[in-house]
């Protein structure tokens, strides 16, 4: 141990992570097997804000501050894609609580199956889930 330290001081209590200035999550990405089926599900379906398309690799919407992008991996993650039948995220939208059931509505009027209609859970959340065309499980909940 250094000498210089005092009995109050000591390595944990003098470092500062980087990390620490982190204050928001900017952007997602959402790697997707079938760039045509994903697009048309973000745009057409949950009817998202499409704000750039850098590539036909690239895709980014808006949903509030932040934004989230539909790309194939490339530049820094050459990994193989998520096997069919696998989620490889979840996502959680929020809205009200009276939007939740007009959200079911819709996905089921543009013929999306829902793993579990709008439900009150026992935390104060009014849920319902689903899937994208490539499996990942989504959430729309409102507080209760």
């Amino acid at each position: 141990m250094n000498d210089e330290m005092t009995d109050k001081q000591t390595p944990e209590t003098n470092w500062r992570s980087p990390f620490h200035a982190i204050r928001a999550i900017d952007y997602t990405v959402i790697f997707v097997r079938d760039m045509a089926a994903m697009r048309r599900f973000y745009e057409d379906v949950l009817a998202l804000t499409l704000l750039r398309e850098l590539s036909p690799n690239w895709i980014e919407y808006g949903l509030g501050g932040n934004t989230l992008a539909l790309a194939r991996p490339s530049r820094t993650a050459a990994d193989a894609p998520t096997p069919a039948g696998s989620a490889s995220l979840q996502l959680a939208f929020k809205v009200s609580a009276t939007e939740v059931d007009q959200c079911a509505d819709e996905l089921v009027r543009q013929g999306v199956a829902l793993l579990s209609p709008p439900t009150n859970q026992s935390f104060g959340h009014r849920t319902l889930f689903f899937r994208d065309p490539d499996g990942n499980l989504l959430e729309v909940y409102a507080e209760i």
